[in-house]
């Protein structure tokens, strides 16, 4: 893994042991000649592996023993750049304790410096141009060292020792502040005071992080936050919020051991906690979401502003909803001219744009919902591929994955394809990431949706494509990152994703033997009235689903009734009767809507997966014993869901307790299947096991009967997961059987 220092720790280690030899960056990885007495020599090898500094690690070593030349002492030679690419690219790392205390010193030369990195922090992936990992092939390479800087760069007792990045106010990337229109307004450390001004006023700043554009705004003022949602056009969905430090996180939110764990790791991302109700937060920050996005500064300048303004800010994606953030200066003050007041820039150019990442702890774990800086595009081991492939994911949370050998590489977090600028974005990343490790696909995959961008953008290439489909890659997905090669019951539930069979799936139950994959089980099916609409629009779901289960003559039920129009009813009804953009569906997704509808939470998603999560948070944390849901013979099985309306629409029992139910049941639908089934391993995945209690207690359900449950932690459960699984299905030719 290159970009850790790694060099100068084994150089340190061979000097420290008397040894000659050398070490250097090559494009398959770190190459070491170590010369000495045997006994040193064993020494050596222990200790590289024992005393490796995180966030560095060894994936693999090869051994060779040559004849000694007499070298007389240790030395880090210049990097190979020839031959072919299989050394592992770093993420982006958050700024080191180390590196904040010069920050803060005033006597130290980098005192408010904004750039100050070192071997342990600092920019990797969104600078690096091309494998070595040198300044050369970095976005840095523009910048000429200056002596002192240099002198820290070729000492091997200093930890910027071969720090690639490193920088100084002498010699390294500056501020400047920028009015929309792009006119200089100031520099250096005036531009940050200039910018910290103008948010303690209530003004949006865009600010150039470590791997794109943020919006910030004073997370005090709930004019200011509202000015953000609007010109963003981002009206509920909730906003991440900066930390100056650990204490004041746990001021705003309950942050647990495993929580901080995570906040205070190198990878740094937002960790979703569950926000203190006198937290100083505005309102418009998470509206009518008891869960709040924390994360600790990442960079010195995010530090800076942190501790001088004293307040919190909210930290988003520098975009328009529905597109990539944007990376250089010109492209924001165009796309971002109309939302930010000001731009807080510099000139570090940033190569790729690499967004914050999103994780939440579940039964002790980390689980990332979003891969991006901190974790993309560190690796998944993988058996063996004997030719490059690279897999286009899905449409919504977009990734790519390369598979390359052992390792899967899975890419930053693209988004939704919904925009040209998203869709280009992608186009981006699936050409950047091969040509990193000059692994030209052999072959690709995509989703089985003919429609999505992701699909055509896929077979646009000129080699065979496989089309995989979506709930086999979720399962897929689990299994890679969990090294699981036995046969397995994989549990898929989300919104959709398109059958073999032309149905919406969304609910279902795969087991996975070697290269086949068969389904056992899936939800009860009924209509997904007017497609995509039913996604936004719960009644469309709850109206289905009652027809489904009583008939289509029978009336809709209060309170749905009291909100459906006659004229809509009878749109709806004849819809469902005649199968008019009434597509057959198994969605778990779905159910949740209706679920939350029904518990007063609303009728329709303002952002995706709005319902699902507030319903989560109204159950408390607790799944209790609810209606067990029928088995019906198959093949499939279905799981019948209908059960769940009566509960839905019983006022004898709270509104808290309905949710709490409601997750029982379906925690002990997937436990009936396990049990019906019988293989001791099952995987949960699909975007409705982000969903912190139905994994719990489904967890819990199969531990107490025997079975091992796993499911995501370090690649999305979510479609940004489905590239791994697309790209595992397409190298070992799984296939499914319906």
């Amino acid at each position: 893994m290159q970009g850790v220092g790694f060099r100068p720790f084994v150089c340190r280690l061979a000097t420290g042991l008397g040894l000659g030899g050398f070490v250097a960056n090559t494009p398959f990885g770190a190459l070491i000649e170590a010369e000495g007495e045997p006994e040193l020599l064993d020494s050596f090898e222990r200790r590289l592996w024992a005393e490796l500094p995180p966030p560095g690690w060894i994936a693999s070593a090869e051994r060779w023993d040559l004849s000694p030349r007499g070298d007389g002492g240790f030395e880090i030679l210049p990097s190979d750049a020839r031959g072919e690419t299989s050394a592992l690219a770093l993420p982006d790392l958050k700024v080191c304790m180390e590196c904040l205390r010069e920050v803060y010193d005033p006597a130290d030369r980098r005192h408010r410096y904004p750039f100050a990195n070192c071997t342990r922090c600092g920019p990797r992936f969104s600078i690096l141009v091309r494998l070595p990992y040198d300044r050369a092939n970095t976005t840095m390479a523009r910048f000429a060292m200056c002596p002192d800087c240099r002198r820290e760069y070729e000492d091997p007792a200093d930890r910027r020792f071969h720090a690639q990045p490193i920088a100084c106010p002498a010699c390294g990337p500056r501020l400047r502040l920028l009015a929309p229109e792009g006119r200089l307004l100031a520099e250096a450390d005036e531009a940050l005071r200039m910018a910290e001004d103008a948010l303690r006023k209530g003004r949006i700043v865009a600010l150039k992080g470590i791997g794109g554009f943020q919006l910030l705004v004073d997370a005090s003022n709930e004019g200011a936050v509202r000015r953000l949602r609007e010109r963003k056009a981002r009206e509920h969905k909730p906003f991440a919020v900066l930390a100056q430090d650990l204490a004041t996180a746990r001021e705003w939110g309950f942050v647990g051991e495993e929580e901080a764990s995570v906040l205070e790791s190198s990878a740094g991302p937002i960790v979703l906690v569950e926000r203190r109700p006198e937290a100083p937060l505005a309102p418009s920050v998470a509206p009518e979401n008891p869960l709040l996005g924390v994360m600790l500064p990442t960079t010195p300048l995010h530090a800076l502003l942190a501790s001088d303004l004293g307040l919190p800010l909210v930290a988003t994606s520098g975009n328009l909803s529905d597109e990539p953030i944007c990376i250089g200066e010109e492209e924001a003050l165009r796309r971002l001219g109309g939302v930010a007041d000001l731009f807080l820039s510099h000139d570090r150019p940033i190569h790729r744009h690499v967004d914050d990442s999103v994780v939440r702890v579940v039964r002790g774990r980390p689980m990332v919902l979003r891969r991006a800086r901190g974790y993309a595009p560190a690796p998944v081991p993988v058996a063996s591929a004997d030719r490059p492939l690279l897999a286009y994911g899905a449409h919504l949370k977009s990734a790519v994955c390369l598979l390359v050998g052992d390792w899967a590489f899975v890419s930053q977090h693209v988004g939704d394809l919904e925009t040209p600028e998203a869709v280009h974005a992608l186009e981006r990343v699936s050409g950047e990431l091969p040509g990193l490790y000059g692994a030209e696909p052999a072959e690709v995959a995509s989703d089985l949706h003919p429609d999505y961008a992701s699909t055509r953008l896929a077979e646009a290439r000129p080699v065979a494509c496989h089309r995989v489909q979506h709930h086999l890659a979720h399962v897929l997905a689990v299994l890679a990152e969990s090294s699981v090669d036995e046969p397995v019951l994989g549990v898929a539930w989300d919104g959709t994703g398109l059958g073999p069979d032309g149905a919406v799936w969304g609910g279902e139950f795969l087991v996975v033997d070697g290269r086949v994959a068969r389904r056992v089980a899936c939800l009860r099916p009924f209509r997904l009235l007017g497609g995509d609409q039913a996604a936004r629009d719960a009644r469309r779901t709850l109206a289905s689903l009652w027809w489904t289960a009583h008939g289509p003559d029978e009336p809709l039920p209060e309170p749905l009734a009291s909100v459906v129009s006659p004229l809509e009813a009878q749109a709806w009804r004849s819809a469902w009767l005649g199968a008019v953009n009434a597509a057959v569906c198994t969605s778990a997704g779905r159910l949740f809507d209706a679920a939350a509808a029904l518990c007063g939470l609303g009728w329709s998603n303002r952002y995706e997966g709005d319902l699902p999560m507030r319903l989560e948070q109204l159950a408390g944390g607790s799944a209790e014993a609810g209606p067990r849901l029928p088995l019906a013979d198959g093949p499939p099985m279905f799981v019948d869901w209908e059960p769940l309306l009566a509960l839905w629409m019983d006022e004898r029992i709270s509104v808290r307790e309905r949710s709490a139910r409601f997750h029982g049941s379906l925690a002990h639908g997937v436990a009936d299947v396990a049990g019906a089934i019988g293989l001791r391993t099952v995987a949960l995945s699909g975007g409705c096991f982000q969903n912190g209690v139905l994994l719990e207690r489904t967890a819990e359900l199969l531990e107490a009967r025997g079975f091992r449950p796993v499911w995501s932690q370090r690649v999305p459960p979510n479609d940004g997961g489905i590239a791994l699984g697309q790209a595992v299905a397409a190298a070992r030719r799984v296939r499914l059987e319906v």
